[in-house]
């Protein structure tokens, strides 16, 4: 239902009361967002990527899990979180050396395999729809959250 203003100061203030409450609609997508972001990353190790090298035959053999590249127990994996900083900024990543040893590559052989790149590359899109549907819901008086 389209919203009507009988003058320019109620628009004003229709709109002054949504940009003031609109940092909280804000955390509440990039939460929405950095989760769907973190589900992509745990999904990605285990199986190859584009772009990824093949593991070493010697890799392949000393492995549980065989041929599964960044997963062999689950750890790295599960060291990724996410963490809504403010009403524009939230985080996804991992305290753990050995993943971003994988995902840059290093000077001693390891070539990178990036995980949290191709997790944001493969859902920009959706994380676009999420924020920006967040906002014009919010700012049009969709949503009362």
């Amino acid at each position: 239902m389209a919203r009507s203003f009988n003058s320019i100061g109620a628009f004003v203030a229709y709109m002054t009361g949504r940009i003031a409450t609109l940092p909280a609609a804000q955390k509440r997508a990039l939460g929405e967002a950095s989760e769907v972001v973190l589900a992509e990353v745990k999904r990605l190790p285990g199986t190859y990527q584009a772009g990824w090298p093949a593991l070493q035959p010697e890799t392949i053999a000393r492995k549980a899990a065989r041929d599964s590249p960044l997963l062999e127990t689950g750890e790295m994996r599960d060291s990724y979180a996410r963490k809504v900083v403010s009403a524009t900024e939230a985080v996804v990543g991992s305290d753990s050396n050995k993943a971003l040893w994988h995902e840059l590559g290093t000077s001693r052989g390891i070539p990178p395999r990036p995980v949290l790149k191709a997790a944001a590359i493969a859902k920009e899109g959706e994380v676009r729809t999420i924020l920006g549907g967040a906002v014009y819901r919010h700012l049009a008086g969709i949503t009362n959250r």
